[in-house]
């Protein structure tokens, strides 16, 4: 909980640094590739989040602690270094302050002392649903593993493989079409561009939506009429 509630995100960082938020974001992607042999410690460091633009759409970004910032500075030298670790200093610190300040308040009688535990109980029931919301977010958020991804492209192969049995001898090029039709189907109902982006919280809705799939009466067409031409071709 702390660590959540202690951090700064990548948009604060872009300010801090001058430099635009979509470099920022690859700063952090090439730091955590040059760590892959400490992936649990960087994912404490650097945070998966999201944030909603001025026009509405959810965009990623990254949470960063402390020691996150620390880790980010190395990847700058001279003036701006110093300066972006002046920053980050001062803002942890104004945090550190703040709940300090927050836990030194002492109540001067009994009516004072029942009003603070009752805003207390509210604060901290507020705190656990943020927190237990923004955990929930992290996790459907987090991009499918290798494994999962691969076994989405697998029930994927199975799938056309079985719909294209009603069809007799597929070519590559009819195969292509049922690939077509299925991956559009994923991307229209997930709402994401590329199936590299799909996310944890997509994962059964994709397998179950595979698991029913049938290709589109236009697809249907294409394909019967490559097996004519192609029969054609062949007389």
């Amino acid at each position: 909980m702390k660590v959540l509630e202690k951090t700064i995100t990548s948009m604060e960082v872009a300010e801090m640094v001058g430099r635009r938020h979509d470099q920022v974001l690859r700063d952090i992607t090439k730091i955590k590739e040059h760590l892959t042999d400490h992936k649990s410690v960087v994912s404490e460091l650097f945070i998966d989040s999201t944030y909603e633009d001025t026009s509405g759409r959810e965009l990623p970004c990254y949470l960063l602690t402390k020691r996150g910032c620390e880790l980010y500075s190395t990847r700058m030298t001279g003036a701006k270094g110093t300066q972006f670790a002046l920053a980050y200093i001062e803002r942890f610190n104004e945090m550190e302050t703040a709940i300090k300040e927050q836990s030194l308040k002492i109540p001067q009688s009994p009516q004072e002392a029942l009003r603070l535990m009752f805003q207390y109980q509210e604060n901290t029931s507020e705190k656990v649903e943020k927190v237990e919301e923004r955990v929930t977010d992290l996790e459907e958020n987090i991009v499918l593993s290798a494994g999962d991804y691969g076994y989405v492209t697998r029930r994927i192969n199975q799938r056309v493989a079985e719909v294209g049995r009603s069809f007799g001898k597929l070519t590559n090029k009819q195969r292509g079409e049922l690939h077509r039709d299925i991956n559009s189907g994923v991307k229209k109902i997930t709402g994401v561009s590329t199936r590299t982006q799909l996310r944890q919280k997509h994962f059964q809705t994709v397998l179950d939506y595979i698991t029913d799939w049938e290709p589109s009466t236009a697809t249907k067409t294409v394909v019967r009429q490559m097996s004519l031409e192609l029969g054609e071709d062949n007389e």
